[in-house]
């Protein structure tokens, strides 16, 4: 496919993917891998948790790597760092994974290169919940959009 960078494509995807699987996912609240995969949980999406360390994280069972997931998954959700992510692009085109996402700060043209010749979707540098809350609404979970706070001007008292 294409490594995606606009709305249209970035709305595609995230209405398509129902299971995500989420590399380095830490069971610690304050991890943003945690905060991320808890907002798509409450959304909705299935998440699986793919890190060494636990057996089990946000009530999921985790797996010690991409090729022990038994299911098949739609994206593989990357929170590590850039130079491991092309053993990650080849174990989500070995999984039949659609889309490579990279997180905020996480950019590899080799994992891009590989998992776009194999087919998948590609974003690199950017948050899925961000994305998520902005493209399809929940901004008001991290405290924007709550009517709190508002451009438009108080009605005059009457």
């Amino acid at each position: 496919m294409a490594t995606i960078d606009d709305i249209a494509g970035l709305r595609r995807i995230l209405g398509q993917t129902r299971v995500v699987a989420v590399v380095g996912l830490s069971a610690n609240w304050y991890r943003p891998s945690y905060f991320a995969a808890k907002y798509l949980q409450d959304r909705g999406y299935r998440i699986i948790p793919v890190n060494p360390a636990y057996a089990e994280v946000l009530g999921e069972r985790c797996y010690p790597s991409i090729d022990a997931i038994p299911d098949a998954i739609d994206m593989v959700d990357c929170f590590r760092k850039p130079g491991e992510i092309v053993p990650l692009a080849h174990a989500a085109v070995a999984k039949g994974a659609r889309v490579l996402w990279m997180q905020l700060g996480i950019r590899n043209d080799e994992a891009a290169r590989i998992a776009n010749d194999a087919g998948l979707d590609v974003v690199m540098d950017r948050c899925v919940k961000i994305e998520h809350a902005r493209i399809l609404g929940g901004l008001h979970w991290a405290g924007v959009n709550t009517g709190v706070i508002s451009a438009r001007r108080a009605a005059a008292p009457s």
